[in-house]
């Protein structure tokens, strides 16, 4: 089996470790990326090609895994000749995923979403569409691939519906235990709120707020994608409330370059810059 990624970031790296350990070729295009998708492909060993449509035409499936805001232009790099099976990965709404899709004139489409962290072992990817069965394929190849339905939204739908919440949740620890940091009672908010959600609370509390600050760029954008969806439904006030925060967050802590070993030094460097 033949896969190729459009974008070598995270997620395509971190899947190509499992394609490869499990026999498939790895294909991605380097050109006009950055230094950063230039050394990780290098690193993962996987065969480069010049262009897009070179990358069509090596393949058997595609995985656009871009962000957001490239997830259109990136179906469309593809060419109309390409006839294997291409799936958007992509943080994006199920109408942007239509959009994407349309552009994949001759080749079968999937609408795919990655559920949770993807370093996590053996991370579940929800797929639907009636060609998701080719996609699915990749389970002879280390990944792990749920079909959910036929219909293209379903997956990406869903994605985002779970986006909504966790997104949320990251934006209200922000502001609830940055306010108790600063009143020196944070330690006992975790026992006090632990309580109730559970032992695991704190730990999931810190993952979740020192990722905010590396992250709250990222997650910026891809609450864009998740007020898209969910205003065919109602007007998403809370998700909007969601997407200013993590664009007050992003606007001081955008220069970071690694993630801070404690949520206290982000909120450090957050009073800092």
């Amino acid at each position: 089996m033949k896969v190729g990624f459009i974008g070598f970031g995270e997620v395509a790296s971190t899947l190509t470790i499992e394609l490869l350990i499990n026999g498939a070729e790895v294909f991605t295009c380097v050109e006009g990326r950055s230094d950063f998708s230039r050394n990780l492909a290098q690193e993962k060993n996987v065969n480069t090609v010049p262009t897009n449509e070179a990358l069509a035409q090596k393949v058997d499936i595609i995985l656009s895994a871009v962000t957001p805001a490239a997830a259109i232009d990136a179906a469309a790099s593809i060419g109309t000749n390409f006839k294997g099976t291409y799936v958007d990965i992509n943080n994006v709404s199920p109408e942007v995923v239509k959009s994407a899709l349309q552009h994949i004139k001759q080749g079968k489409v999937v609408d795919a979403a990655i559920i949770g962290s993807v370093n996590r072992k053996k991370v579940q990817i929800l797929a639907s569409g009636k060609d998701a069965p080719e996609f699915a394929q990749l389970n002879d190849f280390g990944l792990n691939i749920k079909i959910i339905g036929t219909e293209i939204g379903q997956a990406s739908g869903i994605k985002m519906l779970r986006s909504s919440y966790t997104k949320g949740v990251s934006a209200l620890l922000w502001e609830t235990f940055y306010a108790a940091y600063k009143m020196g009672v944070d330690e006992e908010l975790f026992d006090v709120i632990g309580n109730t959600e559970g032992s695991e609370f704190k730990k999931s509390a810190i993952s979740r707020m020192i990722s905010t600050a590396f992250h709250a760029s990222r997650r910026q954008e891809e609450m864009k994608e998740v007020q898209l969806a969910l205003s065919l439904f109602e007007d998403p006030v809370l998700a909007k409330s969601t997407e200013r925060k993590f664009h007050q967050i992003a606007q001081k802590l955008k220069r970071l370059d690694k993630k801070p070993d404690t949520y206290r030094e982000a909120f450090l460097l957050w009073e800092k810059l």
